[in-house]
């Protein structure tokens, strides 16, 4: 597994710790559909939370969560109109961000609710 693959392994299982200790319920890790992937499906206070984790080793050229685009954001809202029609869900959904940069062992996590809308 290359370096960039693991890192950003190691921010999703820190994003998903982050989020249970917050009381968020993790459904889905990495769920996949066609092309489209979420790092994770979340729910909090019936909402469905879709989650893109954002890890880097420095914050040196921007912080993590500057780096979702506009068409992850598009393919993340298209991945979640899937997730809610294949698990025949009708929730609220809210699309966050969390972004973690770890420095020599230490990972500062930052979490985004609300961090772009789908009619935006």
């Amino acid at each position: 597994m290359a370096d960039s693959h693991k890192a950003g392994a190691q921010g999703e299982e820190q994003a998903a710790a982050f989020l249970q200790r917050a009381g968020f319920q993790i459904l889905h890790r990495n769920w996949r559909v066609l092309h489209l992937e979420i790092d994770l499906v979340a729910m909090k206070d019936e909402k469905l939370i879709i989650v893109e984790v954002k890890t880097r080793g420095t914050d040196e050229f921007g912080e993590p969560e500057t780096f979702v685009s506009k068409a992850q954001q598009r393919n993340l809202i298209r991945a979640a109109n899937f997730y809610l029609e294949q698990h025949n869900l009708d929730n609220e959904v809210r699309f966050d961000v969390v972004a973690i940069v770890n420095r020599n062992g230490q990972a500062q996590i930052k979490h985004i609710p609300d961090a772009f809308s789908p009619l935006a």
